[in-house]
């Protein structure tokens, strides 16, 4: 069960994705979360602050699962980026209307807390990084050093623009495969192959 707060967060979401955030209405956002548009200003007090909620709300379950990662006492360094890719792309595949306005805000933000959030978000990410490049590189398990923020970069970068680019992918492999289908697949092959050029990346050898 989601909380009405939630579900005015999630209805808002798809509309900011999808019209942006001067193109979206109060009163729009109220329609597709099936709600009194006084309860928006209930729960955030305007659409701004209810925009800076969105934000805030994912960003912190990425923060969540990176923590969690970090901590994990029972899998080696490697697997710990094996995971970190994992959940980011299932995040990216999961949460496409958060990613695709995300991408707009970091070229076009003028909010100064939504900045703050992807700034702070950003280097939480390559602090997780250095962390496990850092314990890794000491335990011998990762034999180079390369720097931590194109790391960062091949992770996230390939990402996204591998997302943004499914559609155009899958009209060049002439593929006709339902949506779902070729999507799980695409999912699959692009976090392996973001694996396979961090093994490079890190020295990492796993039969060592």
């Amino acid at each position: 069960m989601i909380s009405k707060e939630e579900n005015i967060l999630f209805a808002a979401e798809n509309l900011f994705a999808e019209k942006g955030f001067p193109g979206t209405s109060t009163r729009e956002i109220s329609k597709a979360a099936n709600v009194n548009i006084s309860m928006i200003s209930y729960y955030f007090g305007s659409k701004e602050k209810l925009y800076e909620k969105l934000v805030e709300y994912r960003m912190k379950e990425g923060q969540y699962f990176s923590n969690e990662i970090l901590e994990r006492t029972d899998i080696n360094e490697w697997e710990k980026i094996e995971r970190i890719v994992d959940q980011f792309a299932g995040r990216v595949r999961n949460h496409k209307m958060f990613f695709r306005i995300m991408q707009r805000e970091q070229l076009y933000s003028d909010n100064p807390q939504i900045v703050k959030f992807l700034k702070e978000t950003k280097l939480s990410f390559i602090a997780m990084y250095s962390k496990i490049l850092e314990s890794g590189l000491e335990k011998g398990i990762f034999t180079k050093n390369p720097p931590i923020y194109l790391l960062h970069s091949t992770v996230s970068g390939t990402l996204f623009y591998a997302s943004n680019a499914k559609q155009m992918y899958k009209d060049f492999l002439k593929n006709e495969e339902d949506e779902m289908v070729f999507e799980e697949t695409y999912f699959n092959e692009l976090t392996q192959h973001i694996k396979h050029i961090l093994k490079d990346l890190l020295g990492y050898e796993e039969n060592k």
